[in-house]
C-alpha cells in the first residue's frame, strides 16, 4: 500500500490543535483557585485589620494586586491560546468582547506575559522591601531586585526585535 500523500499526517497534526483544550480548562480551574485564594486572603486582612500596622496591610495589599495580575495572566494565557491555536474569534459575533482577548497576536503576547511578570515580581520585591526590617539579606535583596529588572530587559529586547521585524515585513 502506497504512502499517503500526507493528507492524513496533515489533518493528524492540524486537529492536534485542540489537545491544547484541556490544559486551558486546567488553567480556568487554577483560577477558580486564585479567586479562593483571593477571598481568603482578602477576609484575613479585614479581620486583621484592627491590629495591623501600616507595613502589613500594605503587604496584604501588594499580595492581593499580585493575585490579581496573576489572574490576568491566565486569562491572556487562556484567550490568546484558544484564538491563536484552537480557532478564531470574531470580534464581530462579541462586540462587547475587549479587543485585547480576541486579537492578540503572538508579539503582542509575548509583551503581555513579560509585562504581567515585571508586575508580577515588582509587587513581590516591593512586599518584600516592606518586610526588609524584619529580615535583612543583601544577597536576597539583589535578587529580588534582578529578577523584574531582567524580565524588563527582556521585555525591552522583544520588543525592539518585533518592532524591527514588522519593519521588515512592511518593506
Amino acid at each position: 500500500m502506497p504512502w499517503p500523500d500526507g493528507r492524513y499526517v496533515q489533518a493528524s497534526i492540524f486537529f492536534s490543535r485542540w489537545l491544547l483544550a484541556p490544559f486551558l480548562l486546567g488553567l480556568l480551574v487554577c483560577l477558580l483557585l486564585l479567586i479562593y485564594r483571593f477571598f481568603g486572603d482578602l477576609f484575613a486582612l479585614v479581620v486583621a485589620l484592627p491590629q495591623t500596622n501600616w507595613h502589613d496591610l500594605v503587604t496584604g495589599v501588594l499580595n492581593l494586586v499580585d493575585l490579581a495580575l496573576t489572574g490576568n495572566l491566565i486569562l491572556i494565557i487562556i484567550f490568546s491560546s484558544y484564538e491563536n491555536f484552537i480557532r478564531k474569534i470574531d470580534p464581530a459575533a462579541h462586540p462587547d468582547w475587549p479587543e485585547g482577548l480576541t486579537q492578540v497576536d503572538f508579539g503582542e503576547l509575548k509583551q503581555k506575559l513579560l509585562g504581567s511578570i515585571v508586575g508580577i515580581a515588582a509587587v513581590d520585591a516591593l512586599a518584600w522591601y516592606f518586610d526588609l526590617e524584619k529580615d535583612l539579606d543583601t544577597t536576597k535583596l539583589i535578587w529580588v531586585l534582578a529578577f523584574p529588572l531582567t524580565f524588563a530587559a527582556c521585555m525591552l529586547i522583544l520588543a525592539i526585535a518585533d518592532r524591527l521585524g514588522r519593519r521588515a515585513n512592511k518593506r
